[in-house]
């Protein structure tokens, strides 16, 4: 294939330079174990690790194998619970693909070793020797990329790790790394940015065109807009707690929304969510939609196994939105 699907086969995507498969979507885990923004232990009474265990277990059932997680979520606890899911049942995570992150913030100038600190420590939780990928969480370091490069070599090397990517860098960042990775035999295998109908930015901005060149995977974190292209919420009902990506006005998202159960309308019967997972496994990016219960577990899934066609885009591109930009988004989300 070419375009944003290159690199794709009918059901996965190897991640550049490994022997890695990652089905076509994914799991995000930043709620599990996190009070703050999604509620556990707080608002959200309904998300437990039972509720996460139905979540595991229905989406590993889906061929949804492919967990993201990261040291800061829930500050480790997402990481142990996974670990805990992992003991559980042996048995289903054979087939799980586990990927987390380093947070590289500015004041860890000996970038090489906090990374591998980080990284041992977050595989001490996860209850693993090795992750399948290990990505930088945002472009705020303030060491180079060649210096970045080597923290990433150095846990390759020791064996920690198959794959690494990147998180919410730009055209230009991305192209940097790759080639500094590339110095030292190695490839940029993801970058994990947020792309949705609410955040099309990284489309039309050229990032997801410099991935499919690149052979870097996009992955896509808060595809529907941290619930808000569920049809759950509306302008009378926005969504509870802190959640502040693709924070756009609820009668902005509403018309989305429309737009949505009118294409999924088309396929079946398909949810708002469906159609906006498959529209972005349409342009070539892997979706990590969170997933607090069996129940989403299993809707997320439904975004599986059909498409939407031609006319379809077309009209969903016409409804998307570019994205919010604010000045916390411009010292964070570069990409």
């Amino acid at each position: 294939m070419t375009g944003y699907g290159a690199g794709m086969s009918p059901d996965s995507y190897l991640l550049a330079g490994t022997d890695v498969s990652i089905p076509l979507l994914g799991v995000g885990t930043w709620a599990w174990g996190d009070r703050s923004t999604w509620g556990m232990g707080g608002y959200d009474s309904q998300l437990t690790v039972a509720s996460i265990e139905g979540a595991w277990d229905a989406s590993i059932d889906a061929g949804v194998t492919l967990f993201d997680t990261a040291e800061i979520y829930g500050r480790g606890e997402s990481e142990r619970i996974i670990g805990e899911m992992r003991r559980r049942d042996p048995v289903r995570a054979a087939s799980v693909v586990l990927a987390t992150k380093f947070m590289p913030s500015p004041w860890k100038l000996n970038v090489r070793g906090a990374l591998l600190k980080s990284l041992r420590a977050s595989l001490r939780r996860l209850d693993v020797a090795c992750v399948e990928l290990y990505q930088l969480h945002g472009p705020v370091s303030l060491r180079s990329q060649s210096v970045l490069a080597d923290a990433l070599a150095a846990a390759h090397e020791a064996g920690l790790v198959k794959a690494v990517g990147v998180s919410n860098y730009s055209v230009k960042e991305t192209r940097s790394i790759a080639a500094a990775l590339d110095k030292r035999g190695m490839r940029l295998a993801s970058n994990q940015i947020e792309f949705s109908l609410l955040r099309r930015a990284p489309e039309t901005g050229g990032l997801l065109a410099a991935c499919a060149e690149l052979g870097v995977v996009p992955l896509a974190y808060s595809p529907i807009g941290q619930g808000r292209l569920t049809g759950k919420y509306s302008e009378a009902n926005p969504p509870p707690g802190k959640r502040t990506f693709s924070n756009h006005p609820m009668g902005l998202v509403d018309a989305v929304v429309t737009q949505l159960r009118a294409v999924g309308d088309k396929h079946g019967g398909k949810t708002p969510s469906q159609v906006a997972l498959n529209w972005v496994m349409a342009k070539g990016a892997v979706p990590i939609p969170g997933a607090k219960n069996k129940a989403q577990a299993e809707e997320n899934a439904g975004a599986l196994g059909w498409r939407i066609d031609d006319e379809d885009l077309a009209v969903l591109d016409e409804a998307a939105l570019a994205g919010i930009r604010n000045i916390s988004s411009r010292v964070w989300q570069h990409g």
